[in-house]
């Protein structure tokens, strides 16, 4: 069996291996298509659970590497649930009407930010509504950061992580009605489905009856759930959630000294819901297990969760994430007069005799210049730039405490279409892997009618990290073995691997543990005209991509604030530099 790698490092750290995996490194999957109508075979009776389709509406339309013409593919998604009228969503949109309706400045500000994950596309997005010049400086040659992916010779892409799109993310559901492409968004059933590992092969469902507002909608569909939870375990969960219900924001802020497991024997609430229900929430949010992750967060979660009618509902983007969303906030960005820039990597920034930032020098010796500045970078990388007078001011001290969570993100090509999965994300309760979807099924660019693709977060990762991909590939395949017993054996005397990819990121999220949420920045730093954007700066959605947009808007809002204060300084700066000339 031969073996081909192509490997890549980015300036996030994260990793990517390319293998195959296939006596025949050329074979792929292909579509079954009918030579009249172009259309796929096979799907009118679909097996795979939770897929519905109809035969006559298109879902999209992609072409084979290896077969002239057009294929139509059909099948509908499950429409876009009503998120308006929620006091979140309103939220969101009158702070992004702020950018929109305020006063026209006398002289927009040059704003020059580092970093194109969703951080700096937020922050350079709302800047350019509110009459700045953003310039957006990535170090990559691919926009996203945490969402970035990559296509390979194949044509088929590969991501950074599984992203799902909550209908409790107000700030990114707003983004995606800006710019008018709320039809990216392929939203699924009103379900959480997770594995059984006592029971091989088997799910368990929570289903959030369309017919009930929260929070009854979630209360019906736990106390509906008998095969996780029993009836006993599922009064003493609830006892023990009852000082959140009744102390609100301010019992879940004072949480964050515990974990999930100290708050758990706190509470009185049984081990079994830990081993049911936490493992597998503290893996979806932030990689890691309950013994480590703050209870806060969980608790965030569940309050949008069961506070929102359609706050868990899921969405999946439609394809991959740099050319289906970030690139249409590109195209918005320059269209009011920014700049993106790729392979652009800031390497110092470079200060005044004050210590206000003079500009950022970039890799290759270049120098950007603005009137204010702003790193939209993960917090790992801030650290590593930040000028030494600074390090000692405890705005930035405090951030030591905050690091990046490791996490390893795995997409396995199949020879075939395994059927015991469905069109949605699955919890798999594995003690190595997280979540896991059937992108064939899920995302309209990558489906395929003949062969699956499934991506999975391999978390916790701290072990893992720094070990081949092989050994990775390995030990996921054992685990899928469990997933689909009747489909997949270990040793591929089953379904055979075709190819896989493995993208490592050392430094991901920041890691939520107990007390580090008061070292979280605001967007507004303490140096006059520098400013921060990133999930782990503060914002009520902690590590998650409505995080990062959220902060974006926070950070573009304090820039806005500042107008007169910063047009000041450029003023006395030009005026400065005519005087020298």
């Amino acid at each position: 069996m031969d073996v081909g790698c192509v490997s890549a490092a980015n300036i996030n750290g994260a990793i990517q291996n390319r293998y195959f995996r296939s006596h025949n490194p050329s074979q792929r999957c292909s579509f079954s298509r009918n030579s009249r109508c172009n259309t796929v075979k096979g799907f009118k009776n679909c097996e795979h659970m939770g897929c519905r389709l109809e035969s006559s509406i298109p879902w999209s339309t992609r072409r084979s590497n290896h077969q002239s013409g057009h294929l139509q593919i059909v099948c509908k998604d499950y429409p876009r649930p009503e998120l308006e009228n929620t006091v979140n969503f309103v939220e969101a949109a009158q702070l992004s009407s702020f950018f929109r309706s305020g006063a026209r400045p006398n002289k927009a500000l040059q704003v020059v930010i580092a970093g194109a994950g969703l951080a700096g596309l937020s922050t350079a997005k709302y800047l350019a509504d509110a009459g700045h010049k953003p310039i957006l400086l990535e170090g990559r040659d691919v926009l996203g950061g945490k969402v970035a992916a990559w296509k390979d010779a194949d044509g088929d892409w590969y991501e950074t992580g599984l992203h799902i799109f909550f209908g409790a993310y107000p700030n990114m559901q707003n983004l995606f009605g800006e710019l008018g492409i709320n039809d990216r968004l392929q939203w699924k059933e009103h379900s959480m489905i997770f594995a059984m590992p006592n029971k091989p092969g088997e799910f368990s469902r929570f289903d959030f009856p369309e017919s009930l507002p929260a929070p009854l909608n979630g209360i019906w569909a736990i106390l509906r759930n008998n095969e996780m939870l029993t009836w006993p375990e599922k009064v003493k969960f609830a006892i023990g959630l009852l000082p959140a219900m009744v102390g609100g924001q301010a019992y879940v802020e004072a949480q964050d000294g515990l974990s999930v497991t100290e708050w758990m024997k706190k509470q009185g609430v049984p081990d079994r819901v830990n081993d049911e229900v936490f493992i597998a929430m503290s893996k979806a949010l932030n990689f890691i297990n309950p013994d480590e992750l703050s209870m806060q967060c969980i608790l965030i979660a569940l309050n949008r969760f069961l506070q929102e009618k359609h706050g868990s509902k899921m969405a999946f983007l439609d394809g991959n994430p740099p050319e289906r969303l970030c690139m249409p906030i590109v195209d918005h960005i320059q269209s009011l007069g920014g700049e993106v820039r790729l392979n652009s990597r800031v390497k110092n920034i470079e200060l005044n005799s004050d210590g206000t930032v003079k500009h950022f020098m970039l890799s290759n010796g270049s120098l950007i210049t603005g009137d204010a500045y702003v790193v939209a970078a993960p917090v790992d990388i801030l650290k590593l730039l930040l000028p030494q007078e600074w390090r000692e001011i405890p705005y930035f001290k405090k951030l030591e405490k905050l690091v990046g969570v490791p996490v390893i993100n795995v997409h396995i090509w199949f020879d075939r279409k395994l059927k015991n999965t469905y069109d949605h994300l699955l919890f798999s309760r594995s003690p190595l892997l997280s979540v896991y979807a059937d992108m064939s099924l899920t995302c309209k660019e990558y489906y395929d009618p003949n062969c699956s693709m499934l991506e999975l977060v391999f978390a916790p990762a701290e072990e893992w990290i720094s070990r081949s991909d092989t050994e990775i590939i390995d030990a996921t395949m054992k685990e899928l073995a469990k997933l689909f017993p009747d489909e997949i054996a270990a040793d591929q005397s089953k379904a055979k691997i075709l190819k896989y990819h493995v993208v490592k990121t050392p430094r991901s999220v920041y890691k939520t543990i107990p007390n580090c949420e008061s070292c979280r920045p605001l967007q507004r730093s303490p140096i006059e005209g520098f400013y921060l954007a990133g999930d782990y700066t503060k914002q009520k959605y902690l590590a998650s991509m409505e995080g990062a947009v959220l902060s974006g808007k926070l950070c573009a809002q304090a820039i806005v604030q500042d107008y007169n204060l910063l047009a000041n300084r450029a003023q006395k700066r030009t005026q400065a530099e005519v005087s020298i000339a």
